[in-house]
């Protein structure tokens, strides 16, 4: 739409669209007497419905300096009128009721663009105009900067249509939605799924663009091949026909992750399986000198040990957390490093003997044994030399022509906290590249469905417990290295304040938990508790849409995706017939 030649011809302060004039000022907002609040219905001009003067509808206040951008938020009459109100009222009378409106921003006359907050109060008598339908959809544009050239961005998400029987679509530049990362909330049932899909659908279309999604459920297993790339981690039930399995090895882990997930107990487990990972570090960097594939320490000389120490800067890389090393030789290397760390003539030649402390490992080797051989980590330690590793996956999808990677996660049980470390490992991983400047020149994307099982948690006991926050880092400085997230959860209070204040714009469906909605508030600042009423009260599809780009809360009715997921439950209808 060419704005600047549209609202030039047209205006914005139209009479048809009257609704009333300003009848009482205050610094919370302003109160109108309403000229059709008697009237039985709206009113359709030009295809589209006013309500003028119903609860929720936007309205312009006609003020000499500026134009100021309001919401309907209470419509009463006084209490000396409330008697001529009967059952068989028709609506041909006028009554005098009156309407409160929050104040949301000012207009710049001159080009239209809004800002947050009051520059100028209206007066009495200032006239009042329900809000175009075409000036409602343009708002993330005038927001942006007004109807100057400038701002006639050709590359737009298309979200939906502005709520009501309007026509007009919304839509907004990828840098105001994604920008400052992005979250897509709501209760279920509220159409979350279909939101995120719409917007996987919408990236789709440019082909520079890049999309990555983790999908813990596998309902977006109907997202169209044909700019898709479909892998799954283990068998899942439910996978696209030409998705392909995928394995994330154990050198894409780090100390931390094995040592959650073992979990080490006591004070000399701990201890004991650090310095075995070091040591099997240490084989991995000089297996020439240790041939049996791990370090022999119970009454055997230290002179191999401190050659290898020595060769390549080896001291140093055994101390680093990401240093790969052989997992399947930890319990043999764990009952050799149940020694005493010299022999008993102390010449510091030779390992002591065994000290008694592979009894108080022996629960440790059954957790390792048990960790190893799980199903819901076969995709880590029991992989097929023909499965793809994720960083040729990763590697192959960003110098292709796909836009959307999918990755279902629905296989990984959270036994042994295997789902929440391998959606950790992916973080990590993509954390790492947009490090070394992989996406400055083609921004990422990453989708999290179900993003509160994955992001604030810490896992293992409490003297080993490491926290998972990978998702949580990209969230805080991820943006410099053009890697961008967005959050898809239905119960924001289990997502860190920390995660969510980092959320530049949010996309909240119904809301009906009250912690869920004061948790928004909190992250939000330009959210005040009048707009967050409506929130329990927006219906399937539709979404506020809220930001630091979006200062003025937009309702907006999502267009509904072209391969929507595959989110719904059994139907008892059919099912129980």
């Amino acid at each position: 739409m060419d704005l600047n030649k549209h609202f030039t011809d047209s205006g914005i302060l139209r009479n048809e669209l009257r609704v009333g004039v300003v009848s009482t000022v205050t610094a919370q907002g302003v109160k109108i007497n309403l000229a059709h609040a008697g009237d039985v219905s709206g009113s359709y001009i030009n295809g589209a419905r006013y309500g003028r003067g119903e609860v929720g509808e936007l309205l312009l206040i006609e003020g000499q300096q500026t134009i100021s951008l309001g919401r309907l938020t209470e419509v009463c009459l006084p209490d000396r009128d409330r008697s001529e109100l009967s059952q068989d009222f028709n609506g041909a009378s006028q009554i005098d009721a009156i309407g409160f409106v929050q104040l949301l921003g000012s207009i710049n006359i001159e080009h239209l663009k809004i800002q947050a907050g009051v520059s100028s109060y209206p007066r009495l008598g200032d006239r009042v105009f329900s809000a175009p339908s075409e000036f409602i959809s343009a708002l993330p544009e005038l927001m942006n900067g007004g109807i100057t050239d400038e701002n006639n961005s050709k590359i737009t998400i298309e979200l939906g249509e502005v709520t009501g029987e309007t026509g007009s679509k919304i839509r907004v530049t990828p840098e105001k939605l994604f920008g400052r990362h992005c979250a897509i909330l709501g209760s279920t049932g509220g159409g979350k799924s279909w939101t995120t899909a719409k917007i996987i659908e919408e990236c789709s279309k440019y082909k520079n663009s890049k999309v990555i999604i983790l999908d813990a459920t596998s309902e977006y297993r109907s997202l169209n091949s044909k700019y898709t790339e479909h892998y799954h981690l283990g068998d899942p039930i439910h996978k696209h026909p030409k998705s392909k399995e995928v394995c994330i090895p154990p050198t894409d882990f780090v100390e931390s992750d094995f040592i959650a997930m073992f979990d080490p107990a006591g004070k000399v487990q701990g201890p004991k399986l650090r310095e075995a990972i070091k040591s099997l570090r240490l084989v991995m960097l000089a297996p020439e000198i240790f041939p049996d594939g791990y370090i022999k320490k119970i009454n055997e000389p230290k002179e191999h040990y401190r050659l290898a120490l020595r060769k390549n800067n080896n001291a140093k890389l055994v101390d680093d957390p990401s240093q790969p090393f052989n997992i399947s030789m930890l319990n043999k290397q764990i009952q050799e490093e149940c020694c005493y760390p010299e022999d008993f003539k102390k010449t510091g030649r030779l390992w002591g003997g065994e000290d008694g402390s592979v009894a108080f490992c022996s629960s440790l080797f059954t957790r390792i044994l048990s960790v190893t051989h799980s199903e819901s980590l076969k995709s880590v330690f029991n992989v097929k030399p023909s499965v793809e590793k994720l960083s040729e996956v990763l590697d192959s999808f960003f110098e292709g022509e796909l836009t959307v990677l999918r990755l279902c996660l629905s296989d990984v049980s959270y036994q042994f906290y295997a789902r929440e470390v391998l959606a950790n490992v992916v973080g990590r991983k993509l954390l790492s590249l947009a490090r070394s400047e992989k996406f400055r020149d083609k921004p990422v994307l990453a989708i999290i469905d179900e993003a509160h099982n994955f992001l604030g948690k810490r896992i293992g006991s409490e003297d080993h417990s490491a926290k998972l926050d990978s998702f949580e880092i990209i969230a805080k400085e991820g943006r410099k290295y053009g890697l961008n997230i967005c959050l898809a959860t239905q119960r924001p209070r289990d997502i860190t304040e920390g995660v969510l204040s980092q959320m530049g714009t949010l996309l909240v469906h119904r809301l009906t938990n009250d912690r869920d909605r004061e948790v928004v508030e909190r992250a939000c600042g330009e959210i005040d508790r009048s707009s967050a009423s409506f929130l329990p009260n927006l219906k399937q599809g539709e979404v506020a849409l809220i930001g630091v780009d979006f200062p003025i809360p937009m309702t907006i009715q999502m267009d509904k995706p072209l391969n929507p997921p595959e989110s719904d439950g059994p139907s008892f209808q059919k099912i129980w017939e």
